[in-house]
């Protein structure tokens, strides 16, 4: 088992931790992600068909250097490693915190994030 497949439910922490502090919750993280160029992915996320992927340079990029830097320091491993990961996790976050193809009011996502806090917590 390598480094990333031990560090999957810190990582799905911190990808729900940015969830949580970005102003305006999901919907925030959405439109950020969105006004970055981003809208095809986050879109396929948000639908109820496949994820489609997203590049770790594009989520640094839109997410802020320092957001990704704060995720690397806390588990101890690389910026890259870091951008890899929570590339990895925020389509598979964001799915299922969106299971009818839309977001829901901030208290169905919370309650969502709550439930998958307890699969990685």
């Amino acid at each position: 088992m390598g480094i990333l497949d031990q560090l999957k439910g810190p990582i799905m922490q911190e990808v729900m931790g940015l969830i949580n502090n970005q102003q305006g919750g999901l919907s925030g993280l959405v439109t950020k992600l969105k006004d970055s160029g981003l809208g095809d992915q986050v879109s396929s996320w948000i639908g109820t068909g496949e994820n489609k992927a997203i590049d770790s340079n594009q989520l640094s990029s839109a997410l802020g250097g320092d957001a990704v830097k704060n995720i690397a320091s806390k588990l101890g491993i690389t910026h890259e490693e870091a951008a890899n990961s929570v590339a990895g996790a925020l389509p598979e976050v964001v799915d299922k915190l969106t299971p009818n193809g839309k977001i829901e009011t901030d208290d169905i996502v919370q309650q969502g994030l709550s439930a998958l806090k307890g699969l990685f917590g």
